[in-house]
């Protein structure tokens, strides 16, 4: 496991807008109990901290991403932590989850605009299970993925790959030791994106995730 860090791997990824990153300059998500300064927040929760080399979020209430499709609503005030990428990238999390309320959710993010963006991660229900996968948005309208997991599925590991404008996601299963794929999709998005870990509660506030590592190659 790789926890708190992000190694950069293939020359063909670039952080901007700062210098390229290089093995013998590793980018660290947490270094001193301190958070990177090239990471920043789109909406920034009202309590986060790191505990244990792990970043912890306590979800702010009537937080989400979606656009308009079936429900008619638009929301980006969901909690997002990223760098901006530019290339091809893998990224892969941990996400510990400890839901509270119906739709909490947390995972990952990658966000050109408010009308060009991918997340995925596993959302709470109450009365039916759990809903594992990813929404999808491009040109302003969301769409969503899903598979239902038991709900006592509340950890669970990530991996989106990108290759041009095309993306691979996968999540890890544990008793095969295999990732699995989930969906490939298009986003019709820009040279550059924003790439990281990202949580919400489109209800109440309370939801309490913890991120063990963000890991780029």
């Amino acid at each position: 496991m790789y926890y708190g860090i992000i190694t950069i791997l293939m020359e063909n990824i670039r952080f901007n807008p700062s210098k390229p990153m290089t093995n013998n300059n590793p980018f660290q998500m947490i270094s001193s109990g301190q958070l990177d300064s090239r990471l920043k927040w789109h909406c920034e929760p009202s309590s986060w901290e790191i505990k244990e080399n792990r970043l912890q979020i306590v979800c702010d209430g009537n937080t989400d991403f979606w656009q308009r499709t079936h429900y008619g609503f638009r929301a980006d005030n969901g909690h997002f932590l990223y760098l901006e990428l530019e290339g091809d990238f893998t990224i892969e999390t941990h996400v510990d989850c400890e839901f509270q309320h119906q739709y909490d959710q947390a995972g990952f993010m990658v966000w050109v605009n408010e009308n060009c963006w991918v997340k995925s991660s596993v959302e709470n229900e109450i009365d039916e299970p759990r809903k594992f996968g990813a929404v999808v948005t491009n040109h302003g309208y969301s769409d969503w993925s899903t598979q239902d997991v038991d709900n006592s599925f509340t950890s669970y590991r990530l991996q989106l790959i990108r290759r041009g404008s095309d993306y691979k996601l996968s999540y890890f299963h544990k008793a095969t030791g295999r990732w699995v794929q989930m969906r490939l999709f298009h986003l019709f998005d820009n040279p550059v994106v924003r790439a990281g870990i990202y949580a919400c509660s489109p209800k109440e506030g309370g939801f309490r995730v913890t991120f063990d590592y963000l890991k780029i190659e």
